[in-house]
């Protein structure tokens, strides 16, 4: 066993499983066997996985470690570890520190000079992306969806890689009503329960799973995996924000050349497909652009369009 005989302990995160017990590594197993404290979420749920592999020994403390008690507790364990002390972190299921207690711990630990070493593991949500079905090669994890409308439509509405989140239950309703009003084809996976015995993965559009989770009520912890924004979003978008620049007073050409900027969208199709008639505008002569710059019309364009990524 690792004990104060060493002149320096060291610190090693160790992912626990998400739900089935036998979901864990044989070095987090050896760690857990060998470490002298292990610093968790709550000492009730890890003594069942300890209880559950006979990992518990003498001279083994477990002590809690949650977001009400860090700043009393990092002090202590980084002093233990600072006398040659092993401490395992664990959280309640997953890796430490995704969206779980224990970054100041690691980064007092690093601070003062003790080894810290990370194990590989279980994360839910890792195992809900690859499940999911949606792209893996770029992803963004924001933790729990924020609770705001304002902020949960811009990041739902924004972000052009695939979305892997944490949801409760009861907003998840809620959060897929407002990204089918933003996007009602955006390809959707919510997994529930993953590991457990009800485990399930629901894919489809934004619509669809809206109009089953409206009607369903979901229970068990879920990870929501959300693709990437699609163009025909982006085109809808990008034709009403067109709109509401000309209505203003900017001219449309130019118009749909800053949007088209900031979109993606072709200004080209921009312009023929929100131009009334044949899609073809006549030239004026104040259409031209003089040549120490943009027109006029190109600035109005530009600062209501500004104005319109800040709202």
């Amino acid at each position: 066993m690792s004990s104060s005989s060493a002149k320096v302990g060291r610190l090693t995160l160790c992912p626990t499983p998400i739900g089935n017990l036998r979901d864990i590594t044989l070095r987090t197993l050896d760690v857990l066997r060998e470490a002298d404290v292990i610093a968790c979420e709550d000492t009730r749920r890890t003594g069942v996985l300890l209880d559950h592999h006979d990992l518990r020994h003498d001279g083994l403390t477990l002590l809690s470690l949650h977001e009400h008690n860090e700043r009393e507790r990092v002090p202590d364990l980084v002093r233990r570890m600072r006398d040659g002390a092993h401490v395992a972190l664990v959280s309640d299921a997953g890796t430490p520190l995704i969206s779980d207690p224990g970054f100041p711990l690691v980064a007092a630990a690093i601070a003062e000079g003790v080894p810290v070493q990370a194990l590989p593991g279980p994360s839910a949500a890792i195992t809900a992306l690859v499940a999911s079905g949606l792209p893996a090669s770029s992803f963004r994890f924001v933790g729990f969806l924020p609770r705001g409308g304002g902020e949960l439509t811009r990041l739902l509405g924004g972000c052009s890689e695939t979305v892997v989140a944490f949801e409760s239950p009861r907003r998840l309703a809620d959060s897929l009503a407002l990204l089918a009003r933003l996007d009602p084809q955006r390809p959707v996976a919510v997994c529930r329960e993953l590991s457990k015995l009800h485990e399930e993965v629901v894919r489809g559009q934004a619509a669809e799973l809206a109009a089953r989770f409206a009607e369903q009520e979901a229970r068990g912890e879920i990870v929501l995996v959300i693709g990437a924004g699609g163009q025909q979003g982006d085109r809808r978008a990008a034709g009403e924000a067109l709109e509401a620049l000309v209505e203003a007073g900017a001219r449309r050409r130019p118009a749909a050349r800053v949007l088209a900027g900031l979109t993606g969208v072709s200004a080209n199709e921009l312009y023929r497909s929100h131009t009334p008639g044949s899609g073809q505008e006549p030239k004026r002569e104040s259409d031209a652009t003089p040549v120490d710059g943009p027109g006029t019309a190109e600035y109005e364009a530009t600062g209501a369009a500004d104005s319109l990524r800040r709202a």
